[in-house]
């Protein structure tokens, strides 16, 4: 970075830093507003939250913005130290932060028909400007400009594609294990990915002994039960890398790391000594059987019962969207063993051993049944109803050995697998962006590229920053994961961000295919299928932004 460049980086953050300020001031008057709008008696009303719930939920997205605007200065800041701050990461970053505060003054997207803005909290226009130093209209204006997003648009169709754009931040062993990553998913998962989606087809038994003999599913065991002991960050990276390939590749092993750390938090010695190493040889795979019919996010009304008569458990009751249960070998199941217990306190989590199946016979257990469901997307996994008739599980199966700790349990696994889900989304919005990208370059209309209309390389670039914002925030979130901080709003953030980003860019790059892109042999038709379910899985949108909304204003 040059003297003139690092002079006019100083200028910026100095600005940042200010408008910085003045959103940190509004978040917190409208957080005093919507916390007085939901208190009744000294006390958060329930009942008050859920009626006021545009606004309770509109804190939720403030929040995140709010984050992403801290990431973009930490960002800035971290990479220039490095002297990796280039033009490319300039422009991300500018970009990105200009339209962001832009959103907060004029009105934040939860959802493509759902728009939050700072006078649903209750904000007056006098508060509200107030609160509007000139740094703010000076960002937007040298931010978001026409010849900013014209000139990123040129240095990304110079970009090699293969490459992430910008600067990650990230060490080099972490950027040589995205290096072998991307050459694996290269080489054996996105040259088959679209035949495996039509054909509804598993993935390969092959391709999970690849990522087996990669370390992907002991990545984050401790190296005392034969993992390699990395952190959250190294999740992140794993994933993004094979979701960008395809989805469910990039999902397989976030399943045995959830079901690792349910063990690990959780598990006896024992338990821990028999499992963790099979799950992190690729040995044993797991599935997590949580989602009753009924039910959905609504764990405390779970009904599965599981009776103990003598050494087994007896497990009766019905589950479904249940992923890749066939092929699995053990399901973390979560059962209610006292049925007088209502709530969460009766519930525990039973290390259920099943055998494989197959497509002819999915479930060659005695006491257990299923069928699949048919799904637009996400597949290479499928999708089951399971139900359970007096279906057996050994005492000893008992996680942790003492009933009525199983939602507690699963609640400790609740922040990696929301950090794991923003970083499928980010590789699956990367993939949006490849594809539309691509296509935009090759296809020749009235003359010329695609990408030569500001329209389309528009839709490019803004694809491009907000997965530079939600990449930033997903990284924030791991590595306070990683040092032992609790992040559960971090983390919920970033899955909210990323679920939202994954779509819009998903539905851009398909824009950008015009007529071509509803035709089901075109990878990005499958990639608009893969991108909608993130905003329902792992705690859908509205309940991810209500668990945040209620910490928020708990304080």
């Amino acid at each position: 970075m040059t003297n003139a460049t690092h002079s006019d980086l100083s200028s910026w953050l100095k600005d940042a830093q200010t408008a910085l300020s003045a959103v940190e001031g509004l978040y917190n008057d409208a957080l005093a507003s919507v916390r007085a709008r939901v208190t009744r008696d000294g006390k958060l009303s329930s009942e008050l939250i859920e009626a006021d719930q545009h606004a309770a939920h509109g804190l939720s997205w403030f929040a995140t913005y709010l984050q992403g605007l801290r990431e973009m200065i930490h960002y800035a800041e971290r990479i220039s130290a490095e002297g990796a701050y280039g033009e490319t990461e300039d422009l991300l970053t500018r970009l990105g932060f200009a339209e962001y505060v832009a959103q907060v003054f004029g009105g934040i997207p939860m959802s493509q028909g759902e728009i939050i803005r700072l006078t649903d909290f209750g904000l007056t226009a006098s508060a509200i400007a107030a609160r509007r130093p000139p740094e703010v209209d000076k960002l937007i204006a040298s931010g978001a400009t026409i010849a900013n997003r014209a000139r990123l648009a040129q240095l990304i169709d110079h970009h090699e594609a293969a490459e992430t754009i910008g600067a990650s931040g990230l060490d080099e062993t972490l950027e040589a294990i995205r290096s072998e990553m991307r050459k694996f998913a290269a080489d054996n998962v996105a040259p088959f990915a679209q035949e495996w989606h039509a054909k509804n087809q598993y993935i390969p038994l092959e391709v999970i002994s690849g990522l087996a003999d990669l370390g992907v599913f002991g990545l984050t065991i401790p190296e005392e039960f034969g993992g390699s002991g990395m952190g959250k960050i190294a999740m992140c990276v794993v994933s993004e890398e094979l979701s960008r390939a395809y989805i469910g590749v990039g999902s397989l092993g976030t399943r045995s790391e959830i079901a690792a750390e349910l063990i690990l938090v959780g598990g006896t010695q024992e338990q821990k000594q028999k499992y963790l190493p099979k799950i992190a040889s690729g040995e044993i795979l797991p599935t997590a059987v949580f989602t009753e019919p009924n039910n959905g996010s609504d764990l405390a009304g779970l009904r599965t019962r599981a009776t103990r008569e003598g050494d087994v458990y007896k497990v009766t009751g019905n589950k479904t969207w249940i992923t890749h249960p066939v092929r699995a070998d053990v399901m973390t199941l979560l059962v209610r063993t006292n049925p007088n217990e209502k709530g969460y306190k009766g519930l525990s989590m039973l290390l259920a051993e099943k055998p494989r199946g197959t497509d002819e016979n999915p479930f060659p257990a005695k006491g257990m049944t299923g069928g699949e469901i048919e799904v637009l997307g996400y597949r290479g996994m499928k999708e089951f109803e399971i139900g359970f008739d007096n279906f057996e599980v050994p005492a000893a199966n008992l996680l942790g050995g003492v009933e009525g700790n199983g939602f507690k349990q699963l609640m400790e696994t609740f922040e990696s697998a929301r950090i794991q889900t923003a970083a499928r989304a980010l590789g699956v919005a990367q993939c949006a962006l490849d594809l539309g990208l691509r296509y935009a370059k090759e296809r020749i209309q009235f003359g010329k590229p695609l990408f030569s209309f500001p329209r389309v390389f528009d839709k490019i670039v803004s694809m491009a920053v907000e997965i530079h914002v939600a990449r930033q925030i997903t990284y924030f979130a791991a590595r306070a994961k990683d040092e032992g901080k609790r992040c559960d709003l971090e983390a919920g953030m970033a899955k909210l961000l990323g679920a939202r980003v994954a779509w819009a860019a998903a539905d851009n790059a398909l824009q950008i295919h015009g007529g071509n892109g509803f035709a089901l042999e075109y990878p990005v038709s499958r990639v608009l299928c893969d991108a909608r379910i993130l905003n329902i899985f792992e705690g859908a949108a509205e309940i991810q932004a209500q668990v945040i909304a209620r910490r928020l204003l708990e304080g």
